[in-house]
């Protein structure tokens, strides 16, 4: 295992709470960085990109003010060419030192200088192996397996062989994403090889995300059978909830057959699409509840020393 300098002693779970695109905000990740668990959004959750900038010194100031511990905060970059403001973000990640950054969708190399340069760290997301390999080649810190079952755009390897096939090339910090959505799941990540675990779908269920009510609602009463895997909204595949595609029109039998829509290059034409239809993971088998993040998290923490010892042959 790997966990980088600045995450050790710095977590009171090993999960880092994933950017979720229109839903993390500086709330959600105040919460959780304040409860232990490292916090992350995505920069262009912030619009205009200048709010950027005031989103970092908000967190800044609660990491100031805090009177205990504090976990490490990160922001995610989306490095596909459709994204126009790609070089702001960066100057303002770069301005403010963000612990760490995650990158999505394109080669880290250009972030990875940026950031090294201040002293801060790069965790790439990746689906496949091979991203994984272009990633390491490019000098990043830690490596992100969003498995089969997460939510958004999420791949189609099982998590169990996703993760034991990077860490075969991979000694550095590996992170697992996919379907986790309690102490259980964190514990088993872990015992995969993971040195921290991706949750993603559990924090949209809480008082602090960005979430419509009715979205958190909707991830309460789903089930895993709810979750559709579909290309029909952006253009690449990912992980929705049924009822809200059924609500805008879509049925079951176009969303399987696979239908896409052009690839949205417009970050406002995007932000539509996803604001109407929701996005989440297999872990809606497993949320009944959105609490505010402190009482999550210290449910998490139970259940995972829990798991922690609980030995499987007695």
């Amino acid at each position: 295992m790997s966990l980088p300098d600045s995450f050790r002693g710095a977590l009171r779970l090993p999960v880092i709470a994933a950017p979720m695109f229109l839903v993390s905000g500086p709330e959600l990740v105040i919460a959780t960085c304040r409860a232990g668990v490292a916090g992350s959004f995505p920069a262009l959750n912030a619009r205009p990109a200048s709010q950027l900038d005031d989103w970092l010194m908000q967190i800044e100031a609660a990491r100031a003010a805090a009177q205990s511990m504090f976990a490490p905060h990160g922001i995610n970059l989306i490095l596909h060419p459709g994204n126009t403001r790609l070089r702001e973000d960066v100057e303002t990640v770069v301005r403010h030192r963000a612990p760490f950054v995650i990158t999505s969708l394109g080669h880290p190399g250009a972030v990875v200088e940026a950031v090294h340069a201040y002293g801060g760290l790069v965790f790439s997301d990746v689906i496949h192996a091979h991203h994984a390999r272009k990633a390491i080649e490019a000098g990043v810190d830690g490596i992100i397996a969003v498995a089969a079952g997460a939510g958004g755009h999420a791949g189609t390897q099982s998590p169990f062989s996703l993760i034991r096939e990077i860490r075969e090339f991979w000694d550095g910090c590996l992170v697992l994403g996919g379907a986790i959505s309690d102490g259980y799941g964190i514990r088993a990540a872990e015992v995969l090889g993971a040195d921290l675990a991706y949750l993603g779908t559990r924090f949209i269920a809480t008082k602090e995300a960005q979430a419509q009510p009715a979205y958190k609602q909707m991830l309460i009463e789903a089930r895993a059978q709810d979750i559709v895997y579909t290309d029909v909204i952006s253009g690449a595949n990912a992980n929705f909830l049924l009822p809200s595609l059924t609500a805008a029109g879509h049925t079951r039998e176009s969303l399987h057959a696979g239908i896409g829509k052009a690839v949205l290059k417009d970050l406002a034409e995007e932000a539509k699409a996803w604001r109407d239809v929701w996005s989440a993971g297999h872990g809606v088998a497993n949320i009944h509840d959105a609490p505010d993040v402190a009482t999550l998290v210290e449910r998490l923490r139970g259940e995972y020393h829990t798991a922690c010892q609980t030995p499987t042959i007695a």
